[in-house]
């Protein structure tokens, strides 16, 4: 059974001219211990897909699938309740901007024990202990000072790691990060991938990386999902998405990549997505 499943799942928002379809119809499937990448273009629907299974969507959305289960549960049918001591303890998220999803009014330290204090039940000794054996863990230096310090006194990488601190503590089954390394400078986009991959080799987690970097998914994930508008256009292995991409979309995201640039200009996606090639599926 895997650890993650989803079977058409569908997210549309109501807009002041009628229903906006986000996702349409995707499938995604995650075993225990994988790395799963999805890709695609910034609004292909790869955050709003996660966010629904989070239950992290406003009102506006409405969210249908006719499977959700994670570890044999069905999502769909839990209470916010139930689904609140699933959320944050068994699955847990990196949020894309860790300015803006951290509390600018409490300090960091603060921020991680609530989590332990909500779903382990630690008191303040137990949950401080934990924070900096957190802290440690992720790389961030003097943590038992750094507990102490607001959001806007730390680097873009330490809140980062502050985030992957949270995302960890209570040893989740299946970690989602959605891109975890944006905005964040060359030398430490790769100390925080290392970090995730060996957090994730550790304590054998579900992993799903989203990201739009093709980089990133060669050197992490085991199978890849790519999405155009909402849909899934493609699923394989990383290593037949690289060799062998079946539908356009894919070969145009490879095609636009600064490696793989040929003459004067680089082409874009848009360029390339309904070039047809022969016997490939569209």
């Amino acid at each position: 059974m895997p650890l993650l499943e989803i079977r058409n799942l569908a997210v549309s928002f109501e807009t002041s001219t009628g229903p906006f379809k986000a996702v349409q119809g995707i499938d995604i499937s995650v075993e225990k211990g994988e790395v799963l990448a999805i890709v695609g273009e910034s609004g292909s629907g790869k955050s709003v897909s996660m966010l629904a299974v989070m239950g992290l969507l406003p009102d506006t959305a409405t969210v249908t699938a006719d499977t959700m289960s994670f570890d044999g549960i069905d999502l769909m049918t839990l209470d916010i309740s139930a689904r609140r001591k699933i959320i944050g303890k068994d699955i847990a998220m990196i949020f894309q901007e860790p300015m803006a999803s951290l509390n600018p009014c409490f300090t960091a330290g603060f921020q991680i024990e609530e989590v332990l204090r909500f779903h382990m039940g630690m008191n303040g000794k137990q949950r401080r202990a934990r924070a900096i054996e957190l802290f440690e863990l992720v790389g961030i230096p003097d943590p038992a000072q750094r507990l102490n310090s607001f959001p806007h006194q730390m680097s873009g990488g330490q809140c980062q790691r502050v985030m992957i601190a949270m995302a960890i503590a209570c040893n989740p089954k299946l970690l989602i990060a959605d891109e975890p390394t944006t905005a964040l400078d060359v030398t430490i986009q790769k100390q925080i991938l290392d970090l995730l991959m060996r957090l994730q080799a550790e304590n054998g987690m579900g992993l799903i990386m989203i990201t739009h970097n093709m980089g990133v998914v060669a050197e992490t994930a085991d199978r890849v999902v790519v999405q155009y508008k909402g849909r899934k256009m493609e699923e394989a292995d990383v290593l037949s998405l690289f060799e062998s991409p079946k539908s356009n979309y894919t070969r145009a995201l490879l095609a636009a990549l600064p490696d793989n640039a040929t003459g004067d200009r680089l082409p874009t996606v848009s360029d390339l997505i309904f070039e047809p090639a022969p016997g490939a599926a569209a």
